[in-house]
């Protein structure tokens, strides 16, 4: 007898074993429906065995899961089922339930499933008109949809009941993949020997910078997931056990309406997205989950701090999670992304972040009622009311003079007025480019908010309200400390070429000849010459191409603009020592007040072996040493290292070029922080989480980590509070478990074989994709490659350069082609090679 999830599993072999057959009978369809095919063949035969009881119905349950549970289940997919057919018109109708019955009593058979039935799915798609391809393609697109939100309610549901036996992590996502606060402190203190202390003082260090990036774009529609974000809420609201029978009318109404209008919602994008329209989408999960869901989260990790005996609370100010954003400062090979577009992102996210405060401010006051204050709190309370203040009617409450009887109300109430002003200069800058609000008028630091709350703090504590004092207070101080008033920090990427483009634009101006025709040796002796001088390099008169305007202009707005809008100047495709000195002589000639620290981002396999080398000579020299005050950041490119040798090879590439990273920074005394660029499928380095940190090379995390939260997962890991909690408990809990426990170092017979196998991997990995002369044209036949260019899902082109070939195929694109088709070669290719090797 099968339990549930072999049952389960056993459905998923099924579905892809008859998507094999189907893909290739497929392939003998009329081109001029290769896209609708496309769509459907993916999608058919699962959806098919997805909403069938006799493929989910099982023999006998784990004790995991009810009956009563997997009954509610199949009754939403049913139910679910039916609400759907009855939007089609009956010609639609008649082919998607001809379709579905078919691909159901596929599915339903063992073994290699009924081949007639197969054949039969096969004539009807062929003999399909293009507009009811379309259709039924959607339609199979729609009703996957329902059954993955059915399946990710019940996940969370059993996720839960499992949670609720102590220590019991259970199912799919078990102590192997997932990361657990408590059980994570337990095991540090209880198998590992760590203290308390040592745990507390680890976290007070800690930081996690998540990097959410605008690329690749999530493809689905913000309307759709809004729609799918309310219907799964229906689902998990009918898992409830004391729902009446009204309720469940009403819930069941609420779900048939959601549906209906998911159904009759355009999936596709008429229109690309701007940058701006990404940066929004972007941000819009700050205001949904993120803004709230990170006091909990720290509310959660002093619950997990108390139960090892740790009575004090996280400081305020601990930097333990920080959020970055690439959204409208990622130019590289975006001509989207302008100067403009970089200032219009940075002033909308400060105006999001007033908002936010904004809203929660009133609140606060009405929480903080109380009379009796410390007389440092007093004495500020006299010096507020001693300004004369008019009735302010555009307040909701409070908006009368309030009595100094209320102390706290007192000082917030000037909180409020300040982030008041701050938030409409913030639109007002934004609408017309110049404010009539002065800026003292307004917060321009994150500290000057932090003060007057702190004092509030401090005074709360001193007169024996110290429970009040840690309650919304302290979220809020928390909430301040982390988003700042630029919400997050925008990184600028550029590519090093377009800053060579900008020398040798100076250089010939100057006379001295072209920067692009000296080597490396002339390029760092000039540009450090000049760094350490002060002359300026060029005026209004040098002559500029517009890809140099737009790098200067970039620059320039980054001087502008408040200096906590920013963060990192990432360099993609760096090289080279010069590629960074460049960007800090760059930085000095725009006159930015407080330079970006410069990030060279390593991505290509030779320059992973170069990595360690090019960070050594940068170290050598005496002005940058000085310059960086002890610190550096280097990223390490996921996606370009796999699509240039191969996931197996990169990987482990990735793995040599940070310990010798390691080392180069240990023996100049400089503390390296890594940036990883991962992206959400397994070809681009995808996998997870939890895994993926405690697998990083010894002494290479160190309580510090940045990484990247890519457009196609950001619904994923913030699209519910939830997923949110989990997400920053998963980084956090592994980030402080490899600072505290490192890995072991790998043995040197290990070594030497993974060189080997990395070797092999390559040499067959780009005997294939790099020197096949037929590669191209099968790629281009056997995926949606070149469909996939003309699509409004991202503003960045698909290719670096337009006429180039998979060279300048960018690796989000290379990697989505392939996964449409499931065939997945990126990730596999060369590893068969590698291991055959090995094995003879």
């Amino acid at each position: 007898m099968t339990n549930w999830w072999s049952t389960t599993q056993y459905c998923w072999i099924g579905f892809l074993m008859s998507y094999r057959i189907f893909m290739v009978l497929m392939s003998k369809r009329r081109q001029k429906h290769r896209r609708s095919e496309w769509l459907f063949r993916h999608q058919g035969c699962r959806a098919g065995f997805l909403f069938e009881e006799n493929a989910w119905k099982p023999s006998s349950l784990s004790s995991n899961l009810s009956w009563s549970a997997f009954t509610e289940v199949f009754r939403w997919l049913q139910s679910m089922k039916e609400v759907f057919f009855n939007f089609l018109h009956n010609s639609s109708k008649f082919q998607v339930e001809k379709c579905y019955e078919l691909s159901g009593m596929y599915s339903r058979v063992e073994g290699q499933g009924d081949l007639e039935k197969l054949e039969r799915l096969g004539e009807l798609l062929n003999n399909l008109d293009a507009g009811d391809s379309i259709v039924v393609a959607s339609s199979f697109s729609h009703m996957l949809n329902l059954g993955n939100l059915a399946e990710e309610v019940q996940i969370a549901y059993r996720r839960r009941v499992k949670m609720a036996k102590k220590g019991d992590l259970g199912d799919e996502n078990s102590a192997l993949t997932e990361s657990d606060l408590e059980e994570t402190f337990r095991r540090l203190v209880n198998q590992i020997g760590k203290t308390p202390a040592e745990i507390f003082e680890a976290l007070k260090h800690q930081t996690v910078d998540l990097v959410l990036t605008a690329h690749p774009t999530q493809s689905v529609r913000r309307s759709l997931l809004q729609k799918h974000t309310r219907i799964r809420s229906c689902l998990s609201q009918l898992n409830q056990v004391d729902i009446t029978s009204d309720e469940r009318q009403e819930l069941d109404e609420a779900l048939h309406r959601e549906i209906q209008a998911a159904f009759r919602t355009d999936e596709i994008r008429r229109t690309p997205p701007t940058p701006q329209d990404e940066m929004r989408a972007g941000m819009s999960y700050f205001h949904e989950t993120i803004w709230n869901g990170l006091p909990i989260f720290l509310r959660r990790v002093d619950t997990a701090l108390k139960a090892i005996g740790v009575e004090e609370r996280l400081p305020y100010d601990v930097p333990l999670i920080q959020f970055s954003s690439w959204m409208g400062g990622d130019r590289d090979g975006n001509p989207r992304v302008t100067p403009e577009v970089t200032r219009d992102v940075c002033l909308l996210a400060r105006l999001m972040a007033a908002n936010l405060y904004f809203a929660q401010i009133e609140d606060l006051m009405f929480e903080l009622s109380m009379w009796r204050c410390s007389d440092e709190l007093r004495n500020r309370v006299v010096q507020l009311t001693g300004a004369t203040k008019k009735e302010a009617k555009h307040y909701i409450e409070f908006w009368k003079t309030i009595p100094s009887t209320e102390p706290f109300r007192v000082v917030l109430g000037d909180v409020r007025d300040k982030l008041y002003q701050t938030r409409e200069r913030m639109r007002q800058q934004l609408s017309s480019g110049k404010s009539e609000i002065a800026l003292d008028e307004t917060f321009t630091d994150k500290s000057q908010i932090i003060e007057p709350l702190d004092l509030c703090y401090r005074s709360l504590c001193e007169t024996g309200d110290k429970p009040v004092a840690d309650g919304s207070l302290l979220d809020f101080m928390r909430q301040v400390s982390c988003f700042g008033l630029s919400l997050v920090k925008l990184d600028i990427r550029q590519e090093s070429e377009r800053h060579a483009d900008v020398m040798d634009a100076i250089t010939l101006h100057l006379g001295m000849g072209s920067y692009k025709d000296w080597s490396e040796e002339q390029r760092q002796e000039w540009l450090i010459s000049e760094l350490r001088g002060k002359r300026p390099l060029f005026g209004s008169d040098l002559p500029m191409t517009e890809e140099v305007k737009d790098v200067l202009e970039t620059l320039r707005v980054v001087a502008d603009l408040p200096s906590d809008c920013f963060g990192a100047y990432i360099i993609s495709m760096a090289t080279a020592p010069s590629d960074v000195l460049a960007v800090e002589l760059l930085q000095r000639e725009c006159q930015v007040p407080k330079p970006l620290r410069v990030v060279p981002l390593f991505e290509k396999l030779a320059d992973l072996q170069l990595a360690a080398a090019t960070l050594s000579r940068l170290f050598s020299i005496d002005w940058y040493l000085n310059h960086i005050n002890g610190k550096q950041e280097v990223m390490i490119g996921y996606s370009d290292s796999g699509k240039d040798a191969g996931r197996l090879s990169a990987a482990w590439q990735m793995f040599t070029a940070q310990e010798e990273l390691v080392k180069v920074a240990k023996q100049y005394g400089i503390k390296l922080t890594m940036f990883h660029g991962r992206g959400g499928t397994v070809g681009r380095g995808g996998g997870p989480t939890h895994l993926a940190i405690l697998s990083q090379p010894p002494d290479t995390v160190n309580g510090s980590l940045r990484v990247t939260i890519q457009g196609e997962v950001i619904e994923k890991s913030f699209g519910e509070e939830e997923l949110c909690f989990r997400t920053l408990q998963r980084f956090t809990a592994a980030t402080l478990e490899h600072g505290m426990h490192p890995p072991f170092a790998p043995k040197p017979a290990w070594r030497n074989l993974m060189d080997d196998m990395a070797g092999v991997s390559t040499e067959e990995y780009r005997s294939v994709v790099m020197k096949n002369p037929t590669f191209v044209p099968y790629f281009r036949a056997a995926t949606p490659e070149q469909e996939y260019g003309r699509m409004n899902i991202g503003s960045r082109p698909a290719k670096r350069k337009p006429s180039g070939g998979i060279e300048s195929l960018r690796a989000i694109p290379w990697i989505f082609a392939w996964t449409q088709t499931r065939f997945h070669l990126p990730v596999w290719l060369g590893v068969g090679g590698a291991l055959k090797y090995v094995l003879q």
